[in-house]
């Protein structure tokens, strides 16, 4: 065996390796968008194509699993969550950030439902789901900077009907449309921050 062919052994373990490992992220990921919001060990295996001992060699457990697909999916978020159009009066701004925000539920909406439905169960989904809610209330300051001149109790009820859980009560609980969910948000939040 050449000093080339010895190099390149080891290269293409470590590739394949890194391509199950991806394989097995993306398995979770679209058991979660086809609505299995807690997927098992054995789905994930065999949707990725690979053993259920080779997803426990590439995680120690499913809460490792579940944490780096929650790393893929913020980078996601973040970036729906960062764009829209932040200019105008502040009824615009209302309006631009509810359907920035509505886009963003819309998009990942099962993720945020797994990872809510498993917070009792894994402490990193608790810490990743605090800080993504930190982020969330920061990015609504930048859309409103006005929101950081409210009463304290206001400023908590705004950022309650900004919230995925108000978003999804909307739109699965009680049926209502993505136009009518918009709608009745920013209806909700102008009078919530106009009449302070």
């Amino acid at each position: 065996m050449t000093d080339k062919e010895v190099k390149a052994a080891p290269d293409g373990r470590r590739l394949r390796s890194e391509r199950s490992r991806q394989a097995i992220i993306d398995a979770m990921l679209e058991l979660v968008e086809e609505g299995t919001l807690v997927p098992t060990a054995q789905q994930v295996s065999e949707r990725a194509g690979v053993g259920i001992r080779s997803v426990f060699r590439h995680f120690s457990d499913m809460e490792s699993l579940f944490a780096s697909a929650d790393v893929i999916i913020r980078k996601q978020y973040q970036g729906l969550f960062g764009g829209g159009d932040r200019e105008g009066t502040l009824e615009e701004r209302v309006l631009h950030a509810v359907e920035q925000h509505a886009l963003a539920y819309e998009a990942i909406g099962k993720h945020f439902l797994t990872t809510k439905a498993q917070l009792w169960r894994y402490p990193i989904l608790r810490e990743q789901y605090a800080r993504a809610q930190r982020q969330l209330r920061k990015d609504l300051d930048d859309w409103l900077p006005e929101l950081q001149d409210m009463p304290a109790d206001d400023r908590e009820l705004v950022d309650s009907v900004a919230s995925f859980e108000h978003w999804n009560r909307l739109r699965e609980l009680q049926g209502l449309n993505k136009k009518t969910a918009v709608r009745l948000t920013t209806k909700l939040m102008n009078k919530l921050i106009l009449s302070t």
